[in-house]
């Protein structure tokens, strides 16, 4: 058996377990809960330069740096990990990876070298032991690109929890409600993607524009926005029945997947603020949000 198919099955033997508290991990670490609920963020990156170029969006994220509370870890869902199986980064030093081509070599020069956690990690694998724990991946630009500009001391733990790649959308939001209850210990959730992320219809001739959204992709941004604001969960779990728009904005779901595990830890009375909320180069849109009381 080599080792993709060992994680499919441990996926499918894990799933059926019977999981005592799947809906919660209050015990998660014995930290206490904190006066106030961490907020939580849905966060467009974009280009893996804008970790490295002084722009309105990298300059949005150093701000929400500055003035969200200070987490106590970061658990980030990046649109650039999916597995067969959930699973989480478990080492004590996790490595930056640079998972991607043709780009400056500054930006291969960056390294993120914030701490994990693998005491977090085995508490979360103890509570909920289909979330497999990972010793090989580290953090992928998804995840350091926002971080280093956010937090440039990179002084707080880091792990990456995955995307099954055989889970609906439905089960990816159930699976992130399970992740609610780390809000009130100080960790902060960060769902790292694109609303709209469709590279191959990219505008390589409106590179140079602020802001530039083909129709099909401002709309299906707008849609999602009101889907968003109303908690139409029904059309963002569905979002392939939405029509072309949507089927344009999201031609594969990992960019898109983040969104929902964001929107799982929100509870009903919580804000949505909207920052950096612009379409570029025709086909993204860099739209992002945090949840607050």
């Amino acid at each position: 058996m080599n080792r993709k198919e060992f994680i499919s099955h441990a996926a499918i033997l894990t799933a059926l377990w019977k999981i005592q508290n799947n809906s919660s991990m209050q015990s998660l670490l014995n930290l206490p809960d904190t006066e106030h609920t961490m907020p939580a963020l849905f966060v467009g990156h974009g280009s893996p330069m804008n970790a490295i170029e002084k722009n309105e969006f990298s300059q949005k994220w150093a701000q929400l740096g500055q003035t969200l509370p200070k987490p106590t870890i970061i658990l980030c869902i990046s649109a650039h990990w999916e597995t067969y199986g959930t699973q989480i980064t478990a080492m004590d030093k996790p490595k930056t990876i640079h998972d991607f081509g043709g780009f400056p070599q500054a930006l291969f020069d960056v390294e993120y070298p914030a701490p994990g956690s693998s005491t977090f990690a085995n508490k979360t694998h103890e509570e909920n032991p289909s979330i497999v724990l990972d010793q090989h991946w580290g953090l992928d630009h998804g995840c350091w690109s926002i971080l280093t500009t956010m937090y440039p001391k990179a002084d707080i733990p880091v792990l990456q929890l995955s995307l099954d790649v055989n889970k609906t959308p439905q089960q990816h939001f159930e699976m992130s409600k399970t992740l609610m209850s780390l809000r009130k210990k100080g960790v902060l959730i960060i769902g790292s993607g694109n609303m709209v992320h469709n590279l191959g219809r990219v505008a390589w001739d409106k590179m140079s524009l602020p802001e530039y959204g083909y129709d099909w992709a401002i709309q299906a941004n707008t849609e999602m926005k009101s889907a968003i604001t109303n908690h139409n969960l029904d059309i963002l779990t569905n979002y392939s029945k939405q029509g072309p728009a949507w089927n344009l904005a999201i031609p594969t779901p990992e960019h898109y997947l983040p969104l929902l595990y964001t929107l799982g830890v929100k509870s009903e009375k919580e804000n949505i603020q909207w920052f950096n909320d612009k379409a570029i180069m025709g086909s993204l849109t860099m739209t992002s949000f945090v949840l607050e009381s």
